[in-house]
């Protein structure tokens, strides 16, 4: 009698296993989006499901909000307004992840043209704020409520670089804390530079050293975009967006070391690259980098055990212009954002060889630019 009760106990607890595996929980996701074509309305907000369907659920109109991030409980969304002739700006909601009610706050500016990208610290007490045509980055804290200050710290940049049409001025275009807080890692395309700062964030005026702590000299009309850094090494991987490159670098102490640089395609042609986006798989095993111009494809990497890249492969993202992509919490599924074709496709990827297969499914939104999954 004990034994099939026992029997019937483990038979309980493994169905039970396996319907929670089925039915995992759903992720919701933000889209960021250009909305100069007229065909989007703003800031969009999807459900995700665990079979990689999507529901829309709400829609926040916002005047050119491509990038954006919502603070750590997910109570407030910061995206950029990406304008130049001194309107560009950054934008607070105060947001309802259930509901998906979006209720703005303020809107403060960035201190510079054309920002376009945004980053904030896990307590949430400033965003940073990557101003492209203005060549410069910004520190703004956060408000007790939830809404942005209007006093900031920016720091200008200078300089230019080999590719005349791209790389006539500094074009910042990322800055991303380190993992234990203590440096901002700032991308420069203009300048081929990689700046790190010192970062102080109980400094509610100036929490970034004036001048930065080390400088990383990219190669000549490279131009670092985005970076990842690795989940469980003191490692950062740069996506060079003017050569197509992935650059691979030891983090310590606030220094930048070269160990590699890779191309994202498998052969060199005539093909000209535009390097979006670059990600690492939830468990640091592989390594996603995006691909605009001629290319419209992800570079697939596998991440050996000193960190460095080996080339697996490449995935077209079956539309045009993937600037931006993001992996579900789960690493079950890729999200690739093509701009160009107004749809975002989901693939499903394989979590041991790291190749990607296309679900069939899409989220249709007019120039999407942005994704950033929401817990």
């Amino acid at each position: 009698m004990k034994n099939r009760m026992f029997h019937t106990l483990i038979l309980s607890v493994c169905a039970y296993f396996s319907f929670a595996q089925k039915n995992q929980l759903n992720y919701n996701l933000l889209i960021g989006t250009y909305t100069n074509a007229g065909n989007s309305e703003g800031i969009y907000y999807y459900q995700f499901s665990a079979d990689g369907s999507s529901k829309a659920i709400s829609k926040q109109k916002a005047e050119e909000p491509s990038f954006l991030i919502t603070s750590t409980n997910h109570q407030f969304v910061y995206a950029v307004n990406e304008l130049g002739k001194g309107n560009g700006a950054v934008s607070a909601y105060a947001f309802n992840k259930t509901t998906g009610e979006f209720k703005l706050l303020n809107t403060v500016l960035s201190g510079g043209d054309h920002p376009c990208h945004i980053s904030t610290d896990r307590s949430n007490r400033f965003v940073f704020v990557s101003n492209y045509s203005g060549g410069n980055l910004s520190a703004i804290a956060i408000n007790s409520d939830g809404s942005l200050s209007n006093e900031k710290q920016t720091i200008q940049h200078l300089g230019s670089s080999t590719n005349k049409s791209r790389q006539e001025k500094a074009h910042v275009h990322s800055a991303v804390l380190s993992p234990d807080e203590k440096f901002l890692v700032v991308q420069d395309l203009g300048t081929d530079k990689i700046s790190v700062y010192a970062v102080d964030l109980n400094n509610p005026i100036k929490p970034l050293s004036e001048n930065p702590l080390s400088v990383f000299n990219s190669n000549p009309g490279d131009g670092p975009r985005h970076i990842s850094f690795h989940p469980t090494k003191p490692l950062v991987y740069a996506v060079q967006e003017l050569t197509g490159s992935v650059t691979v670098l030891a983090f310590k102490k606030g220094e930048l070391k070269k160990l590699q640089q890779i191309n994202m395609f498998d052969k060199v042609t005539d093909k000209k690259s535009g390097a979006a986006d670059i990600h690492l798989s939830p468990d640091g095993q592989f390594l996603y980098a995006s691909n605009r111009v001629d290319y419209n494809d992800l570079a697939i990497y596998k991440v050996t055990s000193n960190g460095t890249l080996t080339w697996v492969g490449s995935q077209p993202t079956l539309g045009l212009a993937p600037r931006n992509f993001a992996i579900d919490p789960t690493g079950n599924f890729l999200l690739a954002a093509n701009q160009n074709s107004n749809e975002i496709v989901v693939f499903k990827r394989n979590k041991t060889t790291g190749l990607l297969n296309d679900t069939g499914n899409r989220i249709s939104v007019g120039r999407p630019v942005c994704i950033q999954f929401v817990r």
